[in-house]
C-alpha cells in the first residue's frame, strides 16, 4: 500500500540531505510549466529548503495558452519567479539548422528542441544564482521515453523518478495542493493533444502495468514494451569506449 504521507515526509528529508551534501545554501531552481509535475516538486522543495531558496523558471515558447496557469502556480506556492520566453532562440537554431542542411527539418527535431533550450537555460540561471537544477520526470513517462534526452530528462536531483503519475497525484494531495494543480490533464503544447491521446493509453494503465505487471489487452502490452525497451538507452549512462593503458594491464 502506497503511503502518499509517510513518501512525502522520505522525499522532502531527502532533497535536505542532496542540499547538505551537493549544495549546501543554494536554491532549488524549478522549471515551472503549469502542471503536475513541476508544481509538486517545487512544493516539496518549498518543504524541505524553505521558500525563499526555490527558484520558478517559466519558460513558454512564444504565446503559451496555458502560461496563466504557470503564473498561478508560483503565486500559489508564494515563490520568487521569472520568465524567459525561448521562441527567439528556438526560432534563430532552426532557421540556421535548416539553412545548411538544404531547408530540411524534422518533425522530432520541432518536438525536441524546446525542451533542450529550456534545459540549457534552467542551467543558465542555476549557474547565476548558485543553484541546483531540479528534474521533474516521474516514473510512468520514464518507463515509456515520453521525455526528451539532455532536455527534461536530466537536472541535478530528481525526486519523483521513482514514482508512477498515480503516485505523483497522491504525494500532490498529501502536500495540500489544489486538485487544479494536481489533476491539470497534461499535453505536449504542440498538437493540441493530450499526453495520453498521444500515447494510446492512461496512465492508470501504465501505471498498474508497471507495479503490478498486470494488463488486459495484449497488443497495448506489446506496445508498452516495445516502447520501454526502445527508450532505455535514455536513462543509461552514455556508452564509452573502454580503453585499458598498458599501465592498467600490468
Amino acid at each position: 500500500m502506497f503511503n502518499a504521507n509517510e513518501i512525502k515526509t522520505e522525499i522532502i528529508e531527502w532533497i535536505q540531505k542532496f542540499f547538505k551534501e551537493n549544495g549546501c545554501g543554494c536554491k532549488a531552481v524549478v522549471g515551472i510549466s503549469g502542471g503536475k509535475d513541476s508544481t509538486i516538486v517545487a512544493a516539496l522543495c518549498i518543504e524541505a529548503l524553505g521558500k525563499e531558496r526555490v527558484l520558478g523558471v517559466l519558460m513558454p515558447n512564444g504565446k503559451q495558452k496555458d502560461i496563466d496557469v504557470a503564473k498561478k502556480v508560483v503565486n500559489h506556492l508564494g515563490i520568487e519567479s521569472i520568465e524567459v520566453n525561448i521562441f527567439n532562440t528556438v526560432r534563430y537554431i532552426k532557421h540556421e539548422v535548416k539553412s545548411q542542411l538544404d531547408d530540411h527539418w524534422s518533425k522530432q527535431s520541432s518536438i525536441n528542441l524546446p525542451a533542450r533550450i529550456r534545459m540549457a537555460t534552467l542551467y543558465a540561471v542555476s549557474q547565476t544564482v548558485n543553484g541546483r537544477v531540479a528534474n521533474t520526470c516521474n516514473l510512468s513517462e520514464d518507463w515509456i521515453g515520453y521525455s526528451t534526452r539532455w532536455g527534461d530528462s536530466v537536472g541535478d536531483f530528481s525526486p519523483l523518478s521513482n514514482l508512477t503519475v498515480t503516485e505523483v497525484k497522491e504525494v500532490g494531495y498529501a502536500l495540500g495542493l489544489p486538485k487544479e494543480f494536481i489533476e491539470k490533464i497534461p499535453s505536449d503544447g504542440l498538437c493540441d493533444k493530450t499526453d495520453e491521446d498521444n500515447l494510446g493509453f492512461t496512465y492508470e494503465v501504465l501505471d498498474k502495468y508497471i507495479r503490478t505487471g498486470l494488463i488486459d489487452d495484449k497488443q497495448l502490452k506489446k506496445k508498452i514494451d516495445q516502447m520501454h525497451e526502445k527508450n532505455l538507452f535514455k536513462l543509461q549512462m552514455m556508452p564509452s569506449f573502454s580503453f585499458k593503458h598498458e599501465s592498467d594491464k600490468s
